[in-house]
């Protein structure tokens, strides 16, 4: 835990003084608003920015209209309806709050909250499809909100395409006993930036799977929240990311624990390959003192594929209780195995090829987890251009 202040900036603190750098005592303490005005812009030396190139991003924190839209295309399984709800309506609806400058704006100025509603003990046979596709670079932002009745099996496939500046909100409400499966699919182009934050909000003895794979994008900065609102819930976060040269792509998770007896997994995978490739992982875990008998992982592996690509990992885990079932967190970031390259070649694998089943064996773990053949098929499939593209260059 940090230990650096023991008391909370001051209100009034210059936005670019000392006051406002030190990190807060607890994740948990961190600002939540629905009102922009409660995050200064930021200036990339914030704990929660330090990491990502702020500088690239001006626009996602001005806080005015644009009047943008992405082109969306939808499938929907018999049963699923999609309407809009105001932004007033989503906040009274107990939601969680916005936690940074980007996604206070995205909410406040998104112009109505799009709704895709799964019905109460609904088992749905067929993914819910969202494709959204961008063609310029002009800001948009988007507002998603995901509500799965009770005792519904659910699963929704958002896929992001094209080019495009994209400011993200999307709320996932999975009722008591639901089984919610979310699959978020970022292969934008190079030039594209995209800023989102992910809420999960986990019902009684509910499961939640959030699935982040991202092989696009100049910059991606995926924020992924998940609370509970009662006893026995799962939520279950993974990821796969591939990162290219002049590519930044981030994924921050926060898991609160605050009701007793749930529990979560995090695991993540990422390959980097490019001299100027950067990715960042940042994991928090919060076990509240009311949260007795949670059981809690989370783990991310990093590899480095070429020489000049970086790869931040931080996980954190705080604990206000010793009554738990089990916490851990791990973490590792490392070269291509030249022992395992050189076990396949001397058995007569071309070494392209030997390097293609090394890095195949090292997200299998991930993927074959995600549930969705046809997802599982075209990540595969996007992980081999990824390195036919790197041995090319």
């Amino acid at each position: 835990m940090p230990l650096l202040n023991p008391t909370r900036p001051s209100d009034g603190a210059h936005t670019d003084s000392a006051a406002t750098m030190v990190p807060d005592r607890s994740r948990g303490e961190r600002t939540a608003s629905f009102d922009p005005s409660a995050f200064p812009v930021p200036h990339g030396r914030e704990e929660e920015w330090r990491f990502t190139p702020v500088d690239r991003l001006g626009p996602f924190f001005r806080d005015k209209p644009t009047g943008a839209a992405l082109t969306r295309e939808e499938s929907l399984p018999e049963g699923v309806t999609v309407s809009t709800l105001p932004v007033e309506e989503w906040r009274a609806l107990g939601v969680p709050k916005p936690q940074d400058r980007a996604a206070a704006v995205a909410a406040a100025q998104s112009g109505g909250v799009t709704v895709v509603d799964v019905p109460a003990e609904a088992e749905l046979t067929e993914p819910v499809r969202i494709r959204l596709s961008g063609t310029g670079s002009d800001l948009v932002r988007g507002h998603l909100l995901v509500r799965v009745g009770r005792f519904a099996r659910a699963t929704v496939v958002l896929e992001h395409t094209g080019t495009a500046d994209y400011a993200e909100v999307l709320t996932v409400l999975a009722g008591d006993g639901s089984d919610v499966t979310l699959v978020t699919v970022q292969e934008w182009d190079d030039s594209a930036h995209h800023l989102a934050q992910h809420d999960a909000v986990v019902g009684r003895d509910a499961r939640v799977r959030h699935i982040a794979v991202t092989l696009g994008g100049g910059v991606v900065r995926l924020n992924t929240n998940a609370s509970y609102t009662g006893p026995g819930g799962s939520f279950e976060g993974l990821g796969v990311y591939f990162a290219d040269a002049g590519q930044h792509l981030e994924h921050r998770l926060f898991v609160d624990h605050e009701a007793p007896h749930c529990r979560s997994n995090v695991e993540y995978k990422g390959a980097l390959q490019g001299e100027t490739a950067r990715t960042v992982w940042v994991g928090d875990v919060l076990i509240r003192a009311s949260a007795e008998g949670t059981d809690t992982y989370e783990l991310n592996r990093n590899l480095l594929l070429t020489d000049g690509a970086r790869a931040d990992s931080v996980p954190n885990l705080e604990i206000e209780t010793g009554e738990i079932e089990g916490a851990g967190h791990a973490s590792a970031t490392g070269r291509f195995d030249d022992e395992q390259l050189f076990y396949l070649q001397a058995r007569g694998i071309p070494e392209d090829e030997a390097r293609r089943l090394v890095v195949r064996g090292f997200f299998a773990s991930v993927v074959a987890r995600i549930g969705v053949p046809e997802v599982q098929e075209h990540l595969m499939a996007a992980i081999e251009r990824e390195l036919a593209g790197g041995v090319a260059a």
